[in-house]
């Protein structure tokens, strides 16, 4: 991704703001085998922030981004494709759907759809919904739910989720996917746009313990060359957040999600109090 920013930096002549090293770092607390601490990666195109308590380890939001997706030129030329590990697993999901649920996880055809509901295209996230300042936004679920899929989509929708933890070391990236196979039959794996190999789209895989979104973003026109991916986990499985502060109770999760379309508006801003995904109370 650095060297991506430093790529476009010199291709639009901003090479003082946008560079291979324009990002920072922040530490918060000391690190301890106890005690929370915590450490944020920021700039253009990446933000990264990591939560440590009595040794386990959250990475999350994570925020990452490429364009272009691809360095044709210079010491780095060669360097594409920073997303096909999400890009692929994805478009192979679609393929292994039979028609009646490819349709079903198709929530709008094109990817600024007469169909959408004003606001579903934000200015700045496009078509993501858990972006910057969306930390307890209400996040219905849509699309087709993973336990009425093939064994082979669900493998596939294991990939995806592998590719957005992929940051995490190696334990922690362990227990991390455990945990999301685990509810893998409450997950739902919704799309935008088209689903054929060179083909612009979004997708979203979302359960009680993850919400990850992939989109083309565009500036006008919708490109491969431009991907930017957000993982987060459900505010109700942070594993952190009781240790953090035990007078909270986790929310109560929908199983299956149905019941958040109708108890809350599809694209609603809830109070933000404590800086995690919130899902709607009944």
């Amino acid at each position: 991704m650095m060297l991506v920013n430093g790529f476009l930096g010199e291709v639009v002549g901003l090479e003082t703001i946008l560079n291979e090293y324009s990002y920072n770092l922040a530490l918060y607390g000391t690190p301890d085998l106890r005690a929370p601490w915590g450490w944020q990666l920021y700039g253009h195109h990446c933000a990264v922030n990591c939560l440590v308590v009595e040794g386990r380890m959250v990475l999350s939001p994570v925020f990452l981004g490429a364009e272009p997706d691809e360095i044709d030129a210079g010491p780095h030329a060669g360097l594409r494709d920073l997303f096909a590990d999400r890009v692929e697993p994805g478009l192979r999901l679609m393929a292994a759907l039979p028609e009646e649920l490819r349709r079903q996880a198709v929530v709008y055809e094109r990817m600024v759809d007469p169909a959408m509901p004003e606001g579903r295209v934000h200015p700045g996230d496009e078509r993501h919904l858990a972006g910057a300042f969306q930390d307890n936004r209400v996040i219905p679920v849509e699309g087709v739910r993973l336990a009425e899929v093939p064994a082979e989509a669900r493998e596939h929708a294991l990939a995806i989720a592998g590719s957005f933890v992929r940051l995490l070391p190696e334990g922690p990236r362990a227990a991390r996917m455990r945990e999301i196979a685990g509810h893998l039959d409450e997950t739902w794996f919704c799309w935008i746009g088209g689903h054929r190999a060179g083909d612009v789209f979004y997708y979203r895989l979302q359960s009680p313990v993850l919400i990850a979104e992939l989109d083309h973003h565009c500036g006008g026109v919708p490109r491969l060359r431009h991907a930017q991916a957000v993982p987060r986990p459900h505010r109700a499985a942070h594993p952190a957040r009781q240790r953090l502060r035990p007078g909270l109770g986790p929310p109560v999760a929908a199983a299956g999600g149905r019941e958040l379309a109708g108890a809350a508006q599809p694209y609603r801003q809830e109070d933000q109090d404590d800086g995690e995904q919130r899902v709607q109370h009944p």
